[in-house]
């Protein structure tokens, strides 16, 4: 009861992640098709890695479900990385959707796959830890790993060929005002506003080197800190249940 209880709340993680994730995405990009392809890029992103799951052995666990709870958030960057870049193709040098995505990629791939490698370079190493460590952690590094890289080649394939069939040229039709459209011009308003700001107050924040490094050194020993009061541990917490089994075999049996 214990295990089914915990692999239903990552479960239910995995689909609130998933929602929140692309909430956001729509929230930005303010266009249903250009959401829809960083949504597709996640379930195949997923269903890849649970294919190599299966091919090296692993079973869906706390670990390997924790590890795609994780991979979601990863794994979507790229996708969403393409889709802005094919945007900003679109509306500032007026290219149609396919022209678009190849200038996009031609630009941002080389991008696409040094961060690729060096996610999946962050991972990969804890799955060579030797003894109970590497055994419980090297499930979830791989896991994550295969769909970092899964996403990445997803990102310089499938996307920019969705981002050609789906999106549309800038300009193409007129939006009604709908209270939706009404929203998103409030929230472009203000948050260009508030962009504004930033950098305004980025560029008098960097202008005091001092400021600047007395800043890192505080969470240099705000991270320490922290570390000395949080618990450690290094599986997550499943059955709490013990069983004992004594077995008397006839003498000189063998084991």
């Amino acid at each position: 009861r214990f295990l089914d209880a915990s692999i239903t709340s990552v479960l239910k993680t995995l689909l609130e992640a998933f929602l929140l994730v692309f909430v956001v995405v729509y929230l930005f990009l303010q266009d249903l098709r250009s959401t829809l392809i960083p949504a597709i890029a996640v379930p195949v992103s997923l269903i890849g890695t649970f294919f190599f799951m299966q091919m090296l052995g692993f079973s869906i666990n706390m670990l390997t479900l924790f590890a795609l709870v994780l991979a979601i958030g990863i794994v979507v960057d790229n996708a969403i990385v393409v889709v802005e870049a094919v945007h900003v193709k679109m509306h500032e040098e007026k290219l149609s959707p396919y022209k678009a995505s190849v200038a996009a990629i031609k630009e941002i791939g080389g991008a696409i796959i040094a961060i690729t490698l060096v996610m999946s370079a962050v991972f990969v190493p804890v799955g060579f830890m030797e003894g109970t460590v590497g055994i419980f952690y090297r499930q979830f590094s791989l896991t994550l790993a295969v769909a970092i890289v899964i996403s990445g080649i997803n990102a310089l394939t499938l996307s920019p060929a969705l981002c050609a069939l789906l999106l549309r040229p800038a300009g193409h039709g007129r939006k009604k005002a709908t209270w939706l459209r009404k929203f998103f011009v409030v929230f472009n308003r203000r948050y260009d506003r508030f962009e504004r700001s930033y950098q305004l107050g980025l560029h008098k924040y960097l202008g005091r080197k001092s400021f600047t490094y007395a800043t890192l050194v505080l969470f240099f020993l705000a991270t320490y800190g922290i570390n000395l009061v949080l618990p450690t541990g290094f599986i997550p917490n499943e059955d709490q249940g013990m069983i004992y089994v004594n077995v008397d075999a006839p003498p000189g049996a063998t084991v």
